[in-house]
């Protein structure tokens, strides 16, 4: 098994973009892809659905459909790190040798008002998103 590289948002955006046939898997449920946003070009692959968070039952038939081999860089995003980094470890067992999870996600920690987008991830750090 291959390490998986851990980024937060704005170097992961970077890297994403210098990497020639890198793929951005977000795998959160499809209506926060579509409703909270989401990077522009990502790929919604759900890790799970809401609202009872069951598992994606073809989540690997999907992600290579998208990515057929295993050398294909993926980069990995969620609301905040977390459900990314199970699915990468998913995939790092399956034998993709290229992963790399976005720390803090999407919409980054809660904050003490039980908050998100205040302390980190994607939309704090001002990178480009779009709402479909």
């Amino acid at each position: 098994m291959s390490i998986i590289q851990n980024l937060l948002p704005a170097p992961a955006w970077k890297l994403y973009q210098d990497t020639p046939d890198a793929v951005l898997l977000d795998v959160r449920d499809p209506l926060e892809f579509l409703l909270v946003g989401h990077p522009p070009g990502a790929i919604n692959i759900p890790w799970k659905y809401a609202p009872d968070w069951k598992p994606n039952p073809e989540f690997l038939q999907q992600v290579s459909a998208v990515a057929p081999h295993l050398s294909t860089p993926l980069f990995l995003l969620c609301r905040s790190g977390q459900r990314s980094m199970d699915a990468a470890r998913l995939l790092n067992q399956q034998g993709y040798e290229n992963l790399t999870n976005i720390e803090e996600g999407f919409e980054g920690p809660l904050d003490t008002n039980k908050r998100r987008n205040t302390l980190g991830g994607w939309r704090f750090y001002h990178l480009p998103w779009e709402q479909t």
